[in-house]
């Protein structure tokens, strides 16, 4: 069987569902299908994460990061409640519990004002008002931190673009792609699909996918698991809403942070191990091909030796519930190994690039309208980890921009 469209979707998570549905905002009557390889949508990091809307104080001001985190979490705010999705804002506590902390807790306070973002500064007594159980010198309180239900958003979307007329293709897998002088040819397992356009969403397969379309851009997705915690019921009053450490500028992950969910669950975590399969959501789930993909690329071993004595903390973590516990209780003292259970895991697809440098903004490839000189046919999302769920409305928007420029150019 062989049918056309204008435009493919690859990838049925938050990001391909919102390009979906900004392309049938933006072009009414556009042949439009969305392929996903899983038997449902929103199976992977947008199922598998803590449900924070990101205010952007993190991201360096002017990055897609920054820009669209901040226009995003308005947006997704009001979304769900247009849309009757479960949310609240309730702000985050960002907290420094030793000194040496406290000048990088500073640059995290400007770095929001530069982006906008209400920030204010607190002391001990500040932050017992906010959380009485947490323990720090200093903390930062960011009052237009969230929580949604992000699955929920996901269906949202998927609804919307499919009563606009795009069709939702679960059980899709792309198995290869032929490019053509005129377009795209996909073959899945229900035989072929020919798009003028390809739109790669496809999350942790992203550079494969592009790879497939014949645009290798030199990055590889290298799957970082991300190990949760929750409390049990009976001691989630430790908690009362979002509180996170100081990050680590030389490394892309938040550390482990306590966050309360929109149906009273706090999880704790997550602490980051490579992941044995792209997606190994535990130490058992091992996929061969997966593995030697991460072995094979230089990337992976330049990130080893500049961060290895960090992941061992993590590694050691992952495989001690008290070595978890004991970095828990630097914000959480009251907490003990038996308030503790273990939680779903999540997979980061963090893009890598040859020198080992983790990319730090999300990345597009393939069509871009404002450089003639891109390969036509295909728009790739090649990099789209935190916060891309809560930015998701502009990146849809984004990408729907560089799919409509791609199909006028294409003819």
């Amino acid at each position: 069987m062989t049918d056309q469209v204008d435009v493919a979707v690859v990838g049925g998570g938050i990001v391909g569902l919102a390009t979906a549905y900004a392309l049938t905002l933006a072009r009414p009557g556009l042949r439009l299908a969305v392929l996903e390889k899983e038997a449902g949508f929103a199976a992977h990091q947008t199922g598998r994460n803590s449900g924070v809307i990101h205010s952007g104080v993190y991201y360096r001001p002017g990055s897609y990061k920054a820009r669209f985190a901040v226009a995003g979490a308005a947006e997704l705010v009001a979304f769900c409640r247009e849309h009757g999705i479960p949310y609240e804002v309730t702000g985050k506590l960002v907290v420094a519990t030793g000194a040496a902390e406290l000048p990088r807790l500073a640059a995290l306070a400007g770095r929001g004002r530069a982006n906008g973002i209400p920030v204010t500064e607190l002391d001990r007594t500040g932050i017992a008002r906010h959380e009485p159980e947490v323990t720090g010198i200093a903390g930062l309180h960011v009052a237009t931190t969230g929580i949604c239900d992000f699955p929920a958003v996901a269906t949202a979307y998927a609804r919307l673009a499919r009563e606009a007329g795009a069709e939702l293709r679960p059980g899709s897998e792309v198995l290869a792609v032929a490019r053509r002088r005129d377009g795209v040819t996909l073959r899945t397992p229900a035989g072929e699909l020919r798009c003028r356009v390809l739109v790669n969403c496809a999350g942790l397969h992203s550079d494969r996918i592009a790879r497939l379309t014949g645009d290798d851009a030199g990055v590889r997705i290298v799957p970082f698991r991300g190990e949760y915690y929750e409390l049990t019921e009976r001691r989630r009053n430790l908690v009362r809403g979002l509180v996170y450490p100081v990050p680590d500028p030389a490394f892309p992950f938040l550390g482990v942070h306590l966050t309360r969910g929109v149906h009273g669950d706090v999880h704790v975590g997550p602490n980051a191990v490579p992941a044995l399969a792209r997606e190994g959501y535990d130490w058992r789930t091992v996929r061969p091909r997966d593995l030697a993909d991460t072995l094979a690329f230089p990337g992976t071993w330049r990130i080893a030796r500049r961060h290895w004595r960090y992941e061992l903390g993590e590694l050691h973590r992952s495989l001690s519930k008290r070595a978890f516990t004991t970095a828990v209780r630097r914000l959480l003292p009251a907490v003990a190994p038996e308030d503790l259970v273990p939680a779903a895991a999540g997979v980061r697809a963090q893009a890598v690039a040859r020198d080992g440098s983790l990319l730090d903004d999300f990345a597009f490839a393939g069509f871009d309208p404002d450089d003639p000189r891109s390969p036509r046919r295909a728009v790739h999302v090649l990099n789209a980890p935190s916060p891309a769920a809560t930015a998701s409305l502009p990146i849809g928007r984004e990408v729907a921009r560089r799919a409509l420029a791609a199909l006028e150019a294409g003819g």
